[in-house]
């Protein structure tokens, strides 16, 4: 292999390209550091004039102020913070005495310029603070220091008290040229960093388009993987990692593409034979129900020891014959053929109806306002009403509660029992299929279909139905509520699921 290809090899590697990325992204993050180098500076040279500020006035209160009389004048105070405003620190002093116990006086090197209001209460209570002495602290009053701002300008101002009754004195010292120097070093830097972050960006912005469009590629093509797209594959370009990702894609892939079709295929199949079994299943049920019929009418005439087996086969033949026909619409719900058939249904009429098909009507109280109309399927709904009331009146009880009412553009209806409520861990699973509450009863009257099928019934309406544990006024538990909330136009919602059959059907054929 010549030299210029290993050369050109090297240079396609997927590492040296990164390591050339992250090489431009630290030379911003040192660019950055300027920002902190600012900082530091800016604390350094605050640090030294507020030091050497403080240090001066500390040793002027010790010269100067120390030496005033336990009761000074107005005048001496006046003049004695002249004088220790004259030195090189170039700050303004103010002395607080006592002409007599409780009367203080105020004397200011320059009254125009530096106040007693200008002098914080925070510092001015720390100032007259006394410590107890010992020997951790030697001195009962300290010297304290702040930074304020006054008209936009920045200040020092610090203070501290004379020991044994001296009057106590505060320096502000003005810091607006080290603000404008500050400012100088911030301008300075900020160019520096942009023009150093432009630079970076021109060159992050070559290298991301040369290392992170394959990436995108490979990006895209999985979002179409996922999409469903699965005959999605990339084309293999160059020698480096990247290229051998591309190769796992592809692999991984065809690889699902090929699980994902069998995986259909078994899931149909198992479909087929579950709605064929059903459909098979039809025409003896009939017969065996007919035949149940007339074994039920002469069950009062059958000899005694004959007539609870009889008992049985009757009720086991009705729930098998429900379970198939339970069977049959899951098998619709899960191979997209189930329809709606809209048709204008008043709710109360239509509760009332089911309520009365089935003999619920002295343990079902409604609560509905006639009047309420919307477009429903009419068999869905009253297939949605008998399994959440019966559901109801078999685990909970009579009476049951059924009210109706509007809620923006939603239709509510509330079933609610006065049973034992539902198990907080069987509340998330009420509307799995063939769910159990307890383990250890695996057999109950029910198919264990009623609440799923109730619950695909909504969905296809475009609405929902909850379960949860009404509360007492006592905090204990008194019932279920089975809340469903229904569109109350639905017809957006059947536009829609045709449309989406129509597209099937044109891609099946």
């Amino acid at each position: 292999m010549s030299k210029g290809i290993v050369t050109r090899l090297r240079l396609s590697s997927l590492r040296l390209r990164l390591v050339v990325v992250f090489a431009l992204v630290a030379l911003t993050a040192a660019v950055a550091a300027s920002g902190i180098a600012y900082w530091l500076n800016r604390e350094a040279v605050l640090t030294r004039t507020q030091d050497g500020a403080l240090n001066d006035f500390r040793q002027e209160m010790q010269n100067r102020a120390a030496t005033l009389p336990l009761r000074p004048t107005q005048e001496d105070l006046r003049r004695t913070a002249e004088l220790m405003a004259t030195g090189s620190a170039n700050y303004q002093v103010l002395l607080l005495g006592e002409r007599d116990a409780g009367k203080p006086i105020v004397g200011a090197s320059d009254p125009d310029d530096f106040t007693l209001a200008d002098v914080p209460s925070s510092l001015r209570e720390a100032v007259d603070t006394e410590r107890p002495v010992t020997e951790a602290n030697p001195y009962p009053y300290h010297l304290f220091w702040q930074r304020t701002e006054r008209n936009g300008t920045p200040y020092l101002v610090g203070g501290t008290r004379i020991d044994g009754g001296g009057p106590a004195g505060y320096m502000f010292k003005s810091l607006a040229a080290e603000k404008a120097d500050l400012n100088s070093l911030a301008w300075s830097l900020g160019i520096a960093t942009a023009l150093a972050v432009a630079g970076s960006v021109l060159l992050a912005q070559v290298a991301a388009t040369t290392v992170l469009r394959p990436v995108h590629r490979l990006g895209e093509a999985a979002k179409q993987l996922g999409e469903g797209k699965l005959d999605t594959r990339l084309r293999v370009t160059g020698a480096d990692e990247l290229a051998d990702l591309t190769r796992t894609f592809n692999s991984a892939a065809e690889s699902l593409q090929k699980k994902v079709a069998d995986m259909s295929a078994r899931e149909e199949s198992s479909r087929r034979f579950v709605a064929d079994m059903s459909h098979e299943l039809r025409t003896p049920l009939t017969a065996l129900t007919a035949v149940t019929e007339v074994l039920e009418d002469e069950q009062d005439s059958l000899d005694p020891m004959i007539a609870p087996a009889v008992a049985l086969v009757v009720s086991e033949t009705r729930r098998l014959n429900d379970l198939v026909e339970n069977l049959m619409e899951v098998t619709r719900f899960d191979a997209g053929t189930a329809r709606l058939v809209l048709d204008e249904v008043d709710i109360a009429d239509q509760i009332t109806a089911c309520i009365d098909a089935r003999a619920w009507l002295d343990a079902v109280d409604l609560d509905a306002e006639r009047g309420i109309v919307a477009p429903l399927d009419p068999r869905r709904l009253d297939v949605i009403l008998a399994n959440l009331i019966g559901n109801a009146l078999k685990h909970g009880g009579s009476p049951v509660r059924v009210s109706v009412r509007t809620e923006d553009d939603e239709l509510v209806i509330a079933v609610r029992d006065h049973g034992p409520g539902i198990p907080e861990e069987v509340l998330p699973h009420v509307f799995d299929r063939f769910y159990k509450a307890s383990a250890s009863r695996p057999r109950s009257e029910g198919s264990g279909l009623g609440l799923s099928i109730a619950m695909e019934n909504a969905l296809i309406h475009g609405g929902s139905i909850t379960a949860a544990n009404s509360v007492g006024e006592d905090g204990a538990v008194d019932g279920a509520v089975f809340v469903l909330r229904l569109p109350l136009d639905a017809s957006g919602i059947t536009r829609e699921v045709q449309t989406r059959s129509s597209q099937g059907e044109v891609e099946e054929a």
